[in-house]
Order: C-alpha cells, then structure tokens, then sequence
C-alpha cells in the first residue's frame, strides 16, 4: 500500500451526498464520534468492478448505526450507488472501500441526541493486506492480552470503530514482536477472533470456528462457511477452548481486508497450510472475481 498518508492523497470521496475532492474530506476537531466512538464503518472489496456483497454491507453498516443510537440518512440502495460512484469516478476496478458514519459536531457530551449524522465513502488500492509471501507460508499470529468484551457489556454485533480500540492496542503488540497479528480470547477465555479477522480450524477434514456471539460475524466468514457447506466439508460453529489449538492441523484467518489467509502459528501453537484451507482459499476467489466465476 502506499506510503502516502492518507489525508494527502489524490482522487474522491463521497461525502454526505456529493462527491468532494480527496484532501478536502474533513470534519471539525469537536465531532463527536471522533471524542465518544460514535462511529461506525464497513471493510469492503471491489474485484473487477465488482464491490463484493455490497449491499449486505451497506445493511449491516446501516445497522451498526441503530445499534449505537444512530440512524444514518441515506437508504440501502443510496449507499451502494454512492460506492459504485466512488469507485468510477477514481477509475478503480479491484479496490477496498471505506464505508463510515458518525455523529458530529452540534453538541459535545456523551448525549448528543440531535447531532448530525454525516457518511462518507472512500476507496483506495490495496491489493494484500498481509506481505504476499509470507501469506502463502501462513502467517504468525500472537495471543492478545485483551478479551473481546462480554456482550452484555458492549454492543458486539455491531462494526463500531470504538470496540477497535483493543485491536489496535494488540496488533502494535503483535507486531512489535515480530507477528502478522493477534488471535483474542473471549471474556470467559474462549477462542474468538483475531484483531480485525475471524478464525478457522481444521482437525480430520472437519472447519472448526467459535460461535460469534460476542464479536462480528463477518460476510467473508458467513462466504467461507457457504464454501465449505458447497463442498460437503463439516462446519463446526462450536466454543474452542485455547488449548485445543495444540490438536488442530491447520488454520486459516478470514476478514474483507485478510480475504482467506493461512495461519502457521499462533502462540505456542503450529499449523500446517494444507488441502482444505488452499480449497477454500481458492473457491473464495472464484466467488469474489467476476472472471474466475466464468472461466
């Protein structure tokens, strides 16, 4: 990805309703989602032109927002035209885009019933978001000293930016010993997720993932679970307890930015990239690229 930042970069954003210049897509100091979370977002990949299950995005986007209290003020089908916009009027064809909602600036305190509610939508390149090499070895992956919350203490079904906060504290963790990323326990100590991607096992030819309950479902591993469905593969959606790591074979990570990535490592814990995780990998790119659906 390039190394321009990312307030400095060229093209347009969608921005409450019109398309602005890139450097010119700002909000005020004193919003509020930027100093209470108020915020929510969506990951999403475009391939050939194509914005993979947008309007489940757009959905959940649109959800995450009742969930904080917030009603965004553009419909479904609004959104998904103001992506595909977005993405021809940058000229891109394979991209991720940055879907985010937020309250703003009228009042500042934690109730800001009649804050405006603002959306914008960005795009940009970004083709792998684990070093291409070492994805097809599989990555290493730490253990986070954080928990997903217990549900009843955060909203958990919803892509709010403030329940990322302990994912970044974690992947700078992770990363600063040498790890691609972090793999979370949940509040009772259970496997759930890593920083900003699902998890998958795979022990005799059976896909074992927690239950999510307590973190986000995400479209890429409700897809994987419908691949592995398609190819009579059991899905074991199940509690994993953080030694029975030791017992599986291989392992794989899932997430619109991660795609289907394999896992060589997770603490203490080794795993072989094998059959089922390079099946999925590739049926996922076959159902996400045009061209491979119709070769």
């Amino acid at each position: 990805m390039s190394a321009t930042p990312f307030d400095q970069r060229d093209g347009w954003i969608w921005y409450d309703g019109q398309l602005v210049p890139w450097k010119d897509a700002k909000l005020h100091v004193l919003s509020h989602g930027l100093h209470y979370g108020s915020s929510v977002f969506e990951g999403e990949r475009a391939y050939g032109g194509e914005i993979f299950k947008s309007t489940q995005h757009a959905e959940r986007l649109k959800r995450s927002a009742q969930i904080l209290d917030f009603e965004i003020p553009y419909t479904v089908a609004e959104i998904d035209a103001a992506k595909r916009l977005v993405l021809e009027k940058n000229g891109m064809t394979d991209a991720y885009l940055r879907p985010v909602a937020w309250r703003g600036s009228e009042m500042m305190g934690v109730a800001a019933q009649h804050n405006k509610i603002h959306l914008a939508i960005a795009a940009w390149e970004w083709p792998s978001y684990f070093d291409p090499a070492e994805k097809m070895k599989g990555i290493r992956i730490d253990m986070a000293d954080y928990r997903r919350p217990d549900p009843a203490t955060a909203p958990s079904t919803a892509k709010a930016a403030g329940l990322y906060m302990i994912c970044t504290i974690s992947k700078h963790k992770a990363e600063r010993k040498g790890y691609a990323d972090a793999l979370m326990l949940d509040w009772q100590g259970r496997v759930a997720e890593c920083t900003g991607a699902n998890v998958f096992f795979v022990k005799d030819g059976v896909v074992h993932t927690p239950i999510a309950d307590c973190f986000l479902d995400g479209l890429t591993r409700q897809t994987v679970i419908e691949l592995a469905t398609r190819r009579g593969i059991e899905v074991a959606e199940r509690r994993i307890m953080p030694e029975e790591m030791a017992g599986f074979q291989e392992c794989f990570i899932t997430g619109s930015a991660a795609e289907v990535t394999p896992v060589a490592e997770v603490g203490p814990y080794t795993f072989t990239p094998g059959g089922i995780t390079k099946m999925l990998m590739d049926d996922y790119t076959a159902e996400v690229r045009p061209k491979a659906k119709a070769a």
